[in-house]
């Protein structure tokens, strides 16, 4: 496991995982089952499932914590390392997992070479690009659609489909559009 020197501020754990042939619907059970157990401990901030893309069996989790000390908590449980010794009986081998403080976890690409997060002024500023055009459109697509639901649930569908985008879609396509300007040459080289 590679972690990313973090403090106080939150930690996202993406585990990468390739699944046995015809071990897709046993995962997906189990992942169901980790999902309500990792819900209920303590600093745990939320939990993204990223299926695989067609003919592939690679799943991606994202996993949240308020704090690194909540992670490493959560990493001690005896029930944690039972978990994973289920996901592993469906597993090819075992995950590849990586640790990222704040906003770093959207500032990474599978099957690249690790390399250190950018500056956080320029994921900050990357982050408020990809947000600020989905803030203003969704409520526009949502609110006429949804017009007799409650305003928490359409923030809650509006919330959703910005999280959504933001992790598939916009900042993958951001960070590769603005990777010279994210990782100096050097670091995009050398995989630093």
């Amino acid at each position: 496991m590679h972690s990313q020197p973090v403090s106080d501020q939150t930690v996202t754990a993406i585990v990468r995982r390739r699944i046995k042939p015809g071990a897709e619907a046993s995962f997906e059970a189990l992942m169901q089952q980790f999902t309500v157990f990792v819900l209920r401990q303590r600093g745990h901030l939320g939990i993204n499932i990223l299926r695989p893309t067609p003919g592939s069996r690679d799943y991606t989790v994202l996993d949240r914590f308020a704090t690194e000390e909540d992670r490493r908590r959560f990493t001690e449980l005896p029930e944690y390392r039972t978990w994973m010794g289920h996901l592993r009986e469906v597993s090819e081998a075992d995950p590849e997992i990586e640790e990222m403080g704040g906003l770093a976890f959207w500032f990474t690409h599978p099957g690249r070479p690790e390399r250190k997060p950018p500056p956080r002024i320029k994921m900050a500023v990357l982050t408020l690009l990809g947000v600020y055009p989905l803030t203003m459109l969704y409520p526009m697509l949502v609110v006429p659609v949804t017009a007799g639901w409650p305003g928490w649930l359409q923030g809650l569908v509006i919330a959703a489909l910005i999280v959504i985008s933001l992790t598939w879609f916009v900042m993958p396509a951001l960070t590769s559009l603005f990777e010279k300007w994210l990782f100096p040459s050097g670091e995009r080289d050398s995989g630093a």
